[in-house]
């Protein structure tokens, strides 16, 4: 029977995202800093990434150095394994560049499903040791076949099994952000169902391919090891909230999953992707961390967490450890009555944040800027953003001079150019779901690759 080990499984970092232009380096390393101090009071023993450790593929010096530092910290902590692999904002060869040398740190990176499906599951299938990290085929894998007398590695007469440098204490199937290229070939006339289902079909069968491995190394070892499995991926059904900028790109597209798909030997399913904090299917097993950080003002009012996941043997048991407010944000909504005693409130308790303004009257307000920047003048609060829904009611789709491109998303842009071309309204529905693939192909090239 294997001894306890504990997990601490987070997602969606998002460095480096700016809020409606506003930096916030000082809120992501406040979070890391606090996310260190955290690990060594739970004495956690592998720190789980799943995925979109970056907001973008070329993240700035300081991103970088907030990561690296972070990631040098933990390794010297007691933290004996830290599992990376990439989401879909990261760069895969940007995450992969210094991977062997995190090795030596006991830090695991896995930025992209390899091309060669034979090696795919060989690459994401990693054994934890008692203070060291293995993937599968890596031992021996410099020895030429015969050396030694020997026909290439066997997992019976590896040396660092035999010579007990460390005890297995867990297997990690280390799955990153698979993108369509990675799993599904497209063809000529096919379908929307076609490709939803070759989708489907290839995340189930590359799911699939990495557990048989797991549990074969799970045999092979001897031990009552557990299994987890990480992910970065959108399951059926998952909570979304306005502005997180996930909503917009998938809602509607080919990128949901069920939770069916997923082999029943993982003893838990970490996943990222989703900024809600949330259980997949009422599982205690299946978990998106969510985002540490609200993305958005839609994401102001949740309690950030992430999940610290104990194993005694193969049974898990999850509790969430909450993450603090660095940056207090509110969405004020409203009439202007409604909003300016909102802001008198605020201001009277010193209130230190940002502020998104949605402005609901009846009364047409034309220096509503006006208004809210003498509203908040000598105080701490910073707008943001303001949202002048009576006017755009006023034009009904007609963008006024007031109304600017962060009141839309891209689906609000591209359904006002239908409407523009006079499209039929009956093949909206269609372009709308072609429009979305085709925003997220291109959200998954990866800039660092050659």
């Amino acid at each position: 029977m294997s001894e306890s080990i504990k997990i601490l499984h987070t997602s969606d970092w998002h460095i480096g995202r700016k809020l409606y232009g506003r930096k916030r380096y000082d809120e992501f390393e406040a979070f890391l800093n606090w996310l260190a101090e955290t690990i060594q009071q739970n004495e956690i023993d592998a720190l789980l990434v799943a995925g979109d450790v970056f907001d973008n593929t070329t993240p700035s010096n300081r991103a970088q150095k907030l990561y690296y530092r972070f990631l040098c910290r933990v390794a010297a902590s007691s933290c004996r394994h830290i599992v990376v692999v990439a989401g879909n904002h990261d760069s895969p060869s940007f995450l992969n560049a210094p991977k062997e040398l995190l090795k030596a740190l006991d830090v695991h990176v896995v930025g992209s499903a390899s091309q060669d499906p034979e090696q795919d599951p060989e690459a994401e299938v990693l054994v934890l040791r008692n203070g060291e990290i293995e993937h599968e085929g890596e031992a021996g894998q410099d020895e030429p076949d015969g050396q030694n007398g020997q026909n290439g590695p066997d997992v019976q007469d590896r040396p660092d099994e035999q010579n007990g440098q460390g005890a297995p204490e867990l297997i990690v199937c280390a799955v990153p952000y698979l993108r369509d290229r990675d799993i599904r070939v497209a063809e000529a006339g096919e379908s929307v169902a076609d490709k939803e289902r070759k989708l489907v079909d290839g995340i189930r069968d590359h799911y699939a391919a990495v557990a048989a491995l797991a549990e074969q190394r799970r045999e092979e070892l001897g031990a009552d090891v557990p299994i987890v499995a990480m992910g970065h991926l959108y399951t059926a059904g998952g909570k979304t909230v306005d502005g997180d900028g996930v909503r917009e790109l998938y809602v509607g597209s080919l990128a949901h999953v069920k939770t069916g798909i997923f082999p029943d030997c993982f003893d838990y399913l970490a996943l990222g992707h989703l900024h809600v904090p949330q259980r997949v299917n009422d599982s205690e097993t299946i978990r998106y961390s969510g985002s540490p950080l609200p993305m958005g003002f839609g994401e102001a009012k949740q309690q950030k967490s992430v999940c610290r996941v104990d194993f005694n043997g193969k049974a898990a048991s999850v509790k969430l450890i909450d993450v603090p407010v660095f940056h207090s944000m509110e969405r004020v909504r409203g009439d202007w009555s409604a909003i300016s005693s909102r802001i008198i409130e605020l201001s009277a308790t010193d209130f230190q944040g940002s502020l998104e303004v949605i402005y609901e009257g009846e009364e047409v307000i034309g220096d509503l800027r006006e208004r809210l920047e003498a509203a908040v003048a000598n105080t701490q609060i910073e707008i943001l953003r303001i949202k002048n829904n009576r006017i755009i009611d006023k034009v009904l789709g007609q963008i006024h001079e007031e109304e600017t491109l962060d009141d839309l998303d891209v689906n609000d842009v591209f359904q006002r150019c239908l409407a523009v071309k006079e499209v039929p309204q009956d093949q909206h529905e269609e372009l709308l779901r072609t429009y979305q693939e085709t925003i997220s192909s291109i959200n998954e090239e990866d800039s660092r690759a050659e």
